[in-house]
């Protein structure tokens, strides 16, 4: 087996079995690139078991981020259909293994892949990675550390200055997270800039109507079963999120 097979076999057991794994850091060293094609491999696998592609996300755009992860640059992630969990009236804690939230903007592309909404939404973050002890390229072949979504009510792009918004993160209704649209690479519209730029790098370009996450406005937060999960962004409205208390 190739070391881009073993990081597959390592990361989709961990999700199978709810057990995160060690890191795969020892298989793909810190080449990212071809921590990507470990993450094109996985996504290719849920493509090819029914799930379907629905937009991206970009990740560790955030300095406060950044520094609890130890890593210096942003990267991204492939979003599916069954990761948006913003019709359920609780997010399924038995499909995480170390879920944390951040909130941050959600843009929606039209036909030239500008964005023409935007909404507040919460990432649930998650790692494969047994005690978030990643690397870069653990994070990027681990699909950027991705879970699940919850996207809140869509408004046009044209009411919102996305480098001006200001976010607070809420936990059982305490203030646990804060921030504002520069927080993310300085403004998130440069944030999807980048990201435009970088899929169409790796050959897989963004298209017309898919969802962005832009990437967080403030640190994660862990959410352990049954915490419940407010965000405010100013000028954009508000997200919220319940988590099972059911676990694997």
């Amino acid at each position: 087996m190739s070391a881009v097979d073993r990081a597959v076999a390592r990361l989709q057991e961990a999700e199978a079995t709810g057990v995160p794994c060690a890191p795969v850091r020892d298989l793909v060293g810190v080449d990212v690139d071809l921590a990507y094609a470990v993450q094109q491999r996985l996504i290719a696998d849920r493509v090819a078991a029914g799930s379907r592609v629905i937009g991206r996300k970009i990740g560790l755009t955030s300095a406060a981020v950044q520094r609890q992860l130890g890593v210096d640059r942003p990267d991204f992630g492939v979003l599916l259909d069954d990761m948006d969990v913003s019709a359920l009236a609780e997010v399924p804690s038995a499909r995480l293994l170390q879920p944390k939230a951040e909130a941050e903007l959600a843009f929606v592309l039209g036909d030239d892949l500008a964005p023409t909404h935007v909404a507040a939404a919460l990432e649930i973050v998650d790692s494969r990675i047994r005690g978030w002890d990643i690397t870069l390229a653990d994070t990027v072949a681990d699909n950027a550390s991705s879970g699940l979504f919850v996207v809140g009510e869509l408004v046009p792009i044209g009411a919102v200055v996305p480098r001006e918004v200001t976010m607070r993160l809420y936990a059982d209704g305490e203030l646990v997270s804060q921030g504002s649209g520069a927080d993310c690479l300085g403004d998130p519209l440069v944030a999807l800039d980048w990201l435009a730029r970088t899929a169409a790098a790796f050959g897989n370009p963004l298209r017309p109507g898919q969802v962005v996450l832009s990437g967080a406005l403030g640190p994660m937060v862990p959410t352990p079963p049954g915490t419940r999960i407010h965000a405010e962004i100013d000028g954009v409205g508000s997200v919220d999120a319940h988590f099972s208390k059911e676990t694997r």
